[in-house]
């Protein structure tokens, strides 16, 4: 009842962001048309592979547990809230946070690309935030990159580096941050600059964005692992019952 409810919250949020969302910026989510087409396809052909791996895992996983599903949808729409907001940055652009971290700390991150590229398509489809054509390459550095960069990270606490929440809130933060740099290299890649080439312009995305998503990335760690001791306190899954007795 409790994970109900904060779903119910979630999806509040998520109208919330909706209505307010007045103007597509230049955001961290690849916007459509925007990449060459060479580019997207690119990105398309690179993304897909994991995409199918991560849908064979997802519904091994539910056919094995199916009492997870409401927590994967909460983790779906943790990821869905956090994505869409859009804090502006210098020159017009905007960052924003990716939520990636908590599920891929909880499911491993084959689950986690199946929900964060439902997560891409939906904005696109009804927030107009990313595209259709940049899905790929939006999918590749928010739900492939992102939650393999967390997962492995919150291995630290399994191989006892540092404490469970320490590693979560490095999961969280560094897998935030992996997702911007790999779009930095995207859009670097695309539009290399007239002098420098690949690496000013990459050099140039990743300053601007590094202004406003350095410290977004802290508080989404923060966030999540808030959210994890809140879940953790009501043992909503056995999830969390296995990490406090590893």
């Amino acid at each position: 009842m409790r994970t109900r409810r904060w779903l119910a919250i979630a999806a509040l949020l998520a109208g919330y962001f909706f209505v307010t969302n007045e103007q597509e910026a230049y955001a961290m989510h690849i916007m459509e048309g925007f990449l060459p087409a060479k580019w997207a396809l690119f990105w398309w052909g690179l993304f897909l592979p994991f995409f199918l791996v991560g849908l064979r895992r997802l519904v091994r996983t539910l056919k094995e547990h199916p009492e997870q599903k409401l927590l994967m949808a909460l983790a779906g729409a943790f990821t869905f809230v956090l994505s869409a907001l859009k804090i502006p940055s210098v020159t017009g652009s905007s960052s924003h946070p990716t939520g990636i971290g908590f599920g891929a700390a909880l499911f491993g991150p084959w689950v986690m690309v199946v929900i964060g590229t439902m997560v891409l398509l939906f904005q696109a489809l009804l927030l107009a935030h990313g595209g259709l054509t940049t899905l790929g390459a939006n999918a590749l550095s928010m739900a492939v990159v992102g939650p393999l960069v967390a997962f492995t990270v919150y291995q630290l606490h399994r191989r006892r580096f540092v404490s469970q929440r320490m590693a979560l809130f490095l999961a969280a933060c560094l897998s935030d941050l992996a997702t911007y740099v790999t779009t930095s290299v995207q859009l670097a890649l695309a539009f290399p600059a007239p002098e420098g080439g690949v690496l000013a312009s990459f050099l140039k995305f990743a300053g601007i964005f590094a202004i406003t998503q350095v410290p977004l990335a802290v508080t989404e760690g923060i966030l999540t692992v808030m959210v994890w001791n809140w879940l953790a306190s009501y043992q909503a899954s056995p999830l969390f019952q296995r990490e406090k007795g590893a």
